[in-house]
């Protein structure tokens, strides 16, 4: 059985062929960049319109598929322009492999792939990526947010900060750069109980910046700061639900600094930390393929296509974890 994978929730085009193992036979992606600024949902699905079968079609040759038996789509959430691209193409071709078709929840599609990617069992996983922060774990048949940003998400934060700077997007890589050579700053530190709240710092470091701060400095007690909220409540959840593993998925888990902080914590309790291959922890098609198909082995079959550009992990059934016979990694 092969499975034919579709990201197109943001940043990232991607296809992606798998096979009923899970072993990855294709993996390609186009990203939209910007020398300055940031992503306009406009502009963004253009790109994705006019890359988008260049990139499926170089999928299906690498996979060296000449049939598909399921098209997976990310269905949200996301940018509405973006996803319809997406969402379009996957019928596109359903059709002509004359194949199912499914949707798939791009966020949970992270937390499965990560226990696909690594030897985590039963973590905490700490979702970081431009418009999600959370800290979900898998309880009472579940994925439960136990935790989350009351306003923007880390990667969002950052690239916020790098359009004030201008740095162009994305800026986390660049402010993870500069903060190289940087020095402390005093800035603000909010957690409120499992909760972060990011701009009230963001507004406070773009003052500081306007006002003659280096941008090494900026950057490296931005870094600090939000990575420590970070850990903070992460280590707060383990404490609380018991658990010995940490799982860090999404596209901030290139983040050297924010992978050794929560090694640290990790290693003063006794717990095991993972994270996602540099190379799977950003928006990809595999993960999107992997959980279509873990959903499609349970029994699910679509009966609406469609986009959901708000929905939450928390609202999805967790269907494949009690199938008679799961999909293992």
């Amino acid at each position: 059985m092969l499975v034919l994978g579709i990201e197109s929730t943001a940043h990232t085009f991607g296809a992606a062929v798998l096979n009923l193992k899970g072993e990855i036979l294709s993996d390609v992606r186009d990203v939209f960049t910007t020398v300055e600024g940031g992503m306009i949902p406009k502009l963004v699905a253009r790109h994705h319109e006019q890359i988008a079968d260049t990139v499926i079609k170089k999928a299906l040759a690498d996979a060296k598929a000449n049939h598909i038996d399921l098209v997976v789509y990310s269905r949200g959430p996301g940018m509405s322009p973006c996803l319809r691209i997406g969402l379009a193409k996957a019928k596109e071709y359903a059709q002509a492999f004359k194949c199912d078709i499914i949707g798939a929840h791009h966020p949970m599609a992270h937390l499965t792939s990560g226990l696909l990617f690594t030897a985590a069992q039963d973590p905490v996983m700490l979702y970081l990526s431009g418009a999600n922060t959370q800290i979900i774990a898998l309880e009472a048949g579940k994925y439960r947010v136990f935790g989350e940003t009351e306003d923007v998400g880390l990667g969002n934060a950052l690239d916020k900060f790098a359009r004030a700077l201008g740095l162009g997007f994305p800026g986390g890589p660049k402010i993870e750069q500069l903060a190289l050579q940087g020095k402390w700053t005093e800035l603000p530190y909010t957690v409120k109980g499992m909760d972060v709240a990011f701009s009230g710092i963001i507004t406070r470091v773009t003052q500081l910046a306007n006002k003659g701060v280096s941008k090494e400095d900026l950057c490296y007690s931005l870094q600090e700061v939000f990575f420590s909220m970070i850990t903070e409540v992460t280590e707060r959840a383990m404490a609380h639900l018991r658990k010995k593993e940490v799982l860090l998925i999404g596209g901030v888990a290139a983040n050297k600094r924010l992978c050794a902080m929560l090694e640290i914590m990790c290693k003063a309790r006794g717990a095991k930390f993972f994270a996602v291959p540099m190379q799977y922890a950003g928006d990809n098609a595999a993960m999107i393929a992997w959980q279509g198909l873990l959903e499609y082995h349970a029994g699910r079959r679509e009966t609406t296509l469609d986009i959901y550009p708000f929905e939450r992990c928390d609202d999805i059934d967790v269907i494949w974890e009690t199938a008679k016979a799961p999909l293992s990694k």
